[in-house]
């Protein structure tokens, strides 16, 4: 397994495992503590485990927490997504920057997430699975969305968004976001 950082989010990693492919299908690690632990983050930091399936088209996103964040490595498991990371900490040399990433069933690459970044992907295959591994219990009361198309984010989404929850429909843009923080 191979970590690359990732230049335009501070903090931010790419782990790359080698799948064994052969005639009955292919297996590989997805995670290795000790490659984790190369990079300075603790492989026992992380707390919960979840999955989300969607189809072709759903987008999920912007999304991040209040609070003290949520650092969170993401993979798709199985299908193919387009993944965009927004760095919103303030005190980051990468503040306000983008990054995109396609994540696959094929590669099994994982993303690592740092704290006080926004998330969202969307679903390029007619099923994606997405799983999540997150560093602190979930507290819905610290769910921040942006909206997804704020024109100063100006995220490629690939697709047009075929489906996405009530929240992230009505999300507000990050100007109101940031605004809302300062108070």
């Amino acid at each position: 397994m191979k970590a690359t950082e990732v230049p335009e989010i501070a903090g931010a990693y790419l782990f790359e495992p080698t799948p064994y492919a052969d005639e009955r299908g292919f297996f590989c690690r997805t995670f290795d503590a000790d490659v984790v632990r190369s990079v300075g983050l603790d492989p026992d930091a992380f707390v919960q485990d979840s999955v989300s399936r969607s189809v072709r088209g759903v987008l999920r996103g912007l999304h991040l927490r209040s609070g003290a964040g949520e650092a969170k490595l993401v993979r798709c498991s199985y299908g193919r997504i387009f993944d965009a990371v927004v760095d919103l900490r303030t005190d980051s040399p990468t503040y306000r920057n983008r990054a995109f990433f396609e994540l696959s069933g094929e590669t099994q690459a994982t993303l690592y997430i740092p704290a006080g970044c926004a998330h969202g992907f969307q679903a390029l295959t007619e099923t994606a699975d997405t799983s999540y591994r997150i560093d602190r219990p979930h507290d819905p009361a610290e769910d921040v969305t942006i909206a997804f198309d704020d024109p100063e984010l100006a995220i490629p989404w690939p697709l047009p968004a075929t489906s996405m929850s009530q929240r992230d429909r009505e999300a507000p843009s990050l100007a109101e976001v940031l605004k809302q923080k300062e108070r």
